[in-house]
């Protein structure tokens, strides 16, 4: 394993041949409580330190976001696959944890010595409160109800629904932004 550093980008860790996303925090993190936390490997912790959270997996939606607390001295924080969740750090010692695509990966915290301070796995699932799914065969088709039904794609829907509704957002996008959508 390697790891490549500089004071001006993010470090980048590579196993294997992959990549793994990386942040690094140019400052140092704190913050209140907030509704998630990862978890500190080490038995022994303080009253109210990370440790005392018993969820071991951060649950988030695709397309859905989670505020997530940070270990105090957190300096970079790894996610193992980005293409399944994203994560956004602030400087308040939380970070937002963004589900991309359905899936299970990891978030690992390091302290500027590059010591593992947390490890959590992120679960991203469907939101499947609002959304109807239509089969037609092989064919896939998934629908937004909130209360109206409105197509929306979905990791799994069939190519040309999935191709025809990416483009008709993406257009969409750009007229109201003033791009040109492509």
């Amino acid at each position: 394993m390697s790891i490549a550093m500089s004071a001006s980008r993010p470090a980048a860790i590579v196993a294997r041949g992959t990549v793994l996303a990386v942040l690094s925090l140019p400052f140092a993190l704190s913050g209140p409580v907030l509704a998630q936390s990862l978890t500190l490997p080490a038995p022994a912790a303080a009253p109210g330190s990370m440790a005392e959270t018993a969820a071991d997996t951060v649950l988030v939606k695709v397309d859905h976001a989670k505020v997530v607390r940070l270990p105090a001295k957190a300096q970079t924080v790894i996610v193992g696959n980005p293409a399944i969740a994203d994560v956004t750090v602030q400087r308040n010692g939380v970070m937002i944890v963004t589900g991309k695509s359905y899936g299970v990966t990891n978030l690992i915290a390091l302290d500027a010595a590059g010591v593992l301070l947390a490890e959590s796995l992120v679960s991203v699932a469907a939101a499947s409160d609002s959304l109807l799914t239509v089969q037609r065969g092989l064919q896939r088709e998934s629908y937004s109800c909130t209360p109206t039904c409105q197509p929306t794609a979905q990791p799994g829907d069939s190519k040309g629904f999935f191709d025809e509704i990416g483009g008709q957002t993406k257009a969409r996008n750009a007229a109201a932004t003033g791009g040109d959508g492509k």
